[in-house]
């Protein structure tokens, strides 16, 4: 059972028997770099611990976790930039190991890590996204500057290297390349980090723009307890590499007794939601 909200949001959206993600089983290990382990401790850490989830088109899912959950290193499977150590996922019926090609034309990601061409501009950037896509020249003339006005970039920087702009105009501009190309599945890991409140908020009504224009799916991974409750259908809770539960807010509050999304996550794990992981981040770069 759903609110009605939710229930009115999942109606607007026609679905299909066939979802547009995937994952059965998924696990990730990661060695540990010397300075981080401890005596007695395994030299693998689990990231990813036998997660299992389907995502229908056009929903909207939303994974909370603190640093070291597993979000950022199940982003980065979905994606193609990491090979899982277990278990499977798909992407609309891709195999994100074995048409890892195919996968990579269907999905745009968006993170606090991004990369660019650090010495090309904002728009140059974004023009070579465009080209990677199959996007024209005359399609992204106009649409670059749009893009980048709609996600709050100014426009009087848009010709400055990216090396010069600090990392909340980079999320921007991350944001701007994830969305130009209207992509069908849209993976999102602390998106709106490191955005000034009123950036943050355009860029949300954004993301619910691309999901109603576009019927994108999206994959939401974030800390930030109001932006999962208001941008998504269901909620997950990923706690040291392991999903405990993938269901509406109400629901999550029902099966945990709890009045608020904070509580039910403190229910859930035991932790503080503000608590910060230590040695296990998963942006961690492992030896």
């Amino acid at each position: 059972m759903i609110d009605i909200q939710g229930a009115a949001l999942m109606e607007a959206v026609p679905r299909r028997l066939d979802p547009a993600v995937e994952v059965d089983e998924l696990r990730k290990e990661f060695r540990r770099s010397d300075g981080k382990r401890r005596r007695g401790e395994r030299r693998m850490r689990v990231a990813l611990d036998s997660v299992s989830f389907t995502m229908e088109k056009g929903e909207t899912v939303a994974i909370l976790g603190q640093n070291g959950s597993g979000k950022s290193t199940l982003v980065r499977l979905l994606s193609t930039l990491l090979l899982p150590d277990g278990g499977t996922a798909r992407i609309l019926g891709h195999d994100v190991v074995t048409d890892g090609r195919a996968v990579r034309h269907l999905v745009n990601r968006v993170s606090v890590e991004a990369s660019f061409f650090k010495r090309m501009s904002a728009a140059e950037n974004l023009g070579y996204a465009a080209r990677y896509y199959g996007m024209t020249s005359k399609e992204t003339r106009d649409k670059i500057p749009a893009i980048l006005e709609r996600v709050g970039f100014p426009s009087d920087r848009r010709d400055e290297p990216m090396q010069n702009l600090s990392r909340g105009m980079q999320q921007k501009v991350a944001l701007a390349r994830a969305l130009l190309t209207s992509p069908v599945v849209l993976l999102l890991d602390e998106p709106t980090t490191g955005l000034d409140p009123r950036s943050k908020l355009e860029v949300q009504e954004f993301i619910r723009e691309i999901r109603t224009t576009h019927d994108s799916t999206i994959l939401l991974c974030t800390h930030d307890l109001a932006e999962a409750e208001t941008l998504a259908e269901r909620i997950g809770i990923l706690d040291r590499g392991r999903l405990l539960a993938l269901e509406p807010v109400e629901d999550l509050k029902r099966r945990y007794g709890a009045k608020t999304l904070e509580e039910a996550f403190f229910a859930a794990t035991g932790r503080e939601f503000e608590a910060e992981g230590d040695e296990d981040d998963d942006r961690e770069v492992f030896a």
